[in-house]
């Protein structure tokens, strides 16, 4: 297998265009291939500076887990901070667990962010929402958003052998001129369920709404996850 290593957008795109297929960290990939086989030729976006960018607003999708940090959202930073281990976390990059993962641990974080991604195809790069992302897995250069004014993350732990475990995953929208939303996505298995609601009245209102969606019909205990994250994150905002 030739590994090609495109240093430029134009470079990555002629690569797409002759058949190279995208590869991350390939902590996943690489068992595929070994069980189906090895394709001809495979392109990382290790060296293209778009898809490494790391700051406010944006995360490139060549970025390592282990380099998410603090220069993103709470939200971001610790649902990469949760993936595997931390040999896991120096490999895996960022487009492929949102990409190339069937269990898209920062998938939520990105749905609470609202975030848009920048996508390459063989005629160049455009920009899309999450839904197109992950329903056609089109090759990710980046994710951007706009800073939120708070956001909350917790992860439930694993059970060995069983289901992934619930994701649930906050962020308060407070841009000019407008009311305060939050917006929540909860990982209940392989879905990822999404809501949103004005929150300016307090966490009450919004646990009634929420418990009009299908976020109100989860289990019990995931109920009272969200209870808790969402109360805790509005009276943190309030303050």
């Amino acid at each position: 297998m030739l590994l090609r290593l495109p240093t430029s957008v134009s470079e990555a795109r002629q690569c797409l265009s002759e058949g190279a297929i995208p590869v991350g960290g390939a902590t996943l990939q690489w068992a595929v291939w070994q069980r189906d086989g090895f394709p001809r030729q495979a392109m990382s976006l290790r060296e293209v500076p778009e898809a490494n960018v790391l700051g406010a607003g944006e995360l490139g999708a060549a970025v390592p887990l282990h380099r998410v940090d603090e220069r993103v959202p709470e939200v971001l930073h610790r649902a990469a901070a949760g993936v595997g281990t931390g040999a896991v976390r120096r490999s895996a990059t960022v487009g492929g667990n949102i990409v190339g993962s069937t269990l898209r641990c920062l998938l939520p974080a990105a749905v609470v962010l609202d975030a848009r991604a920048v996508v390459l195809d063989t005629e160049g790069p455009y920009e899309t929402d999450l839904a197109e992302l992950t329903a056609k897995r089109p090759l990710l250069l980046s994710l951007r958003w706009r800073t939120p004014l708070a956001t909350a993350y917790r992860k439930l732990s694993e059970a060995p052998g069983g289901p992934p475990p619930l994701v649930v995953a906050t962020a308060v929208h407070a841009p000019a001129g407008i009311r305060p939303l939050l917006r929540i996505a909860v990982r209940d298995g392989y879905d990822v369920l999404a809501e949103s609601t004005e929150c300016d009245g307090g966490a009450e209102p919004v646990l009634d709404a929420l418990a009009g969606t299908a976020i109100g019909a989860l289990p019990a205990e995931a109920r009272e996850v969200v209870r808790d994250q969402v109360t805790e994150l509005l009276a943190r905002t309030a303050s």
